[in-house]
């Protein structure tokens, strides 16, 4: 894993998206994962920039979103698909049919999960996969014990992932108790994968990451077991790390 050390959530924000951005231009027709939640979108205001001021474009570029809340439809303010729109797709030259998300108001989701296995496979794969991590260790909606075999599945969600999420809503009660999630199968055979970690509060995710062992029970440590990952957090986020471990400092 190459890990590199950002000073803060900007300047974490500013590498992120740099780092896309190459990819987008080394490949007009990349596929990419994209993540919902407070940890990227400042990468996504950078992308923005970057489009309306250098011109990188998305025409041909895909993308294949992590996750959506169950019961939400696409036009439902609080879901996912309305937060890609928002903080990114309205923003670029990207096709929307080309951008694709888990349907929460499907008729089967056993069904939708297979129909999004499918997709990511007819896509060609993931080529970049964008991730944040939770501060149980979850990636995607991939909660503590979820096996490392699982493509898209149906999820329940934790009450530290609720209580998470609950300032993007009402009130707690009014955060969705289920999602459609790819599994963590499906997101490491991304051919790479980029994640995204800032503050204090991830600081002991990030410490369990680099320095612990790889267990079901802390789902983002089968990160390891990738041979393409790079982890850019900033000072916070690595407070806990062993020194000897080391970072690249970003520029």
């Amino acid at each position: 894993m190459n890990v590199i050390q950002a000073f803060d959530y900007e300047q974490m924000s500013r590498l992120a998206a740099a780092y896309i951005i190459k990819q987008v231009r080394l490949n007009p027709s990349i596929v990419l994962g994209l993540a919902t939640g407070g940890t990227p979108e400042g990468t996504y205001r950078q992308l923005i920039r970057d489009h309306k001021e250098f011109g990188t474009s998305y025409q041909k570029v895909k993308s294949i979103n992590l996750d959506e809340y169950v019961g939400l439809s696409p036009h439902h303010p609080n879901s996912f698909r309305q937060f890609m729109n928002e903080h990114l797709f309205n923003h670029l030259d990207i096709q929307k049919e080309q951008t694709q998300l888990p349907d929460g108001k499907a008729s089967d989701f056993i069904q939708e999960c297979k129909r999004y296995d499918i997709l990511i496979e007819r896509s060609g794969g993931i080529d970049l996969q964008l991730l944040g991590i939770g501060e149980n260790g979850h990636i995607g909606f991939n909660e503590p014990g979820t096996s490392f075999q699982t493509k898209t599945h149906i999820v329940n969600l934790t009450e530290s992932t609720r209580k998470a999420n609950a300032r993007f809503f009402e009130n707690l009660s009014s955060v969705p108790e289920q999602a459609l999630t790819m599994g963590i199968q499906s997101i490491l055979q991304s051919k790479r994968i980029l994640l995204l970690a800032s503050g204090n509060h991830k600081a002991e995710a990030i410490m369990k990451l680099i320095n612990g062992k790889v267990d079901e029970g802390f789902p983002a440590s089968t990160l390891n077991l990738h041979n393409d990952v790079t982890l850019i957090a900033d000072q916070a986020a690595l407070s806990l790390v062993d020194r000897g471990k080391g970072a690249e400092h970003g520029r």
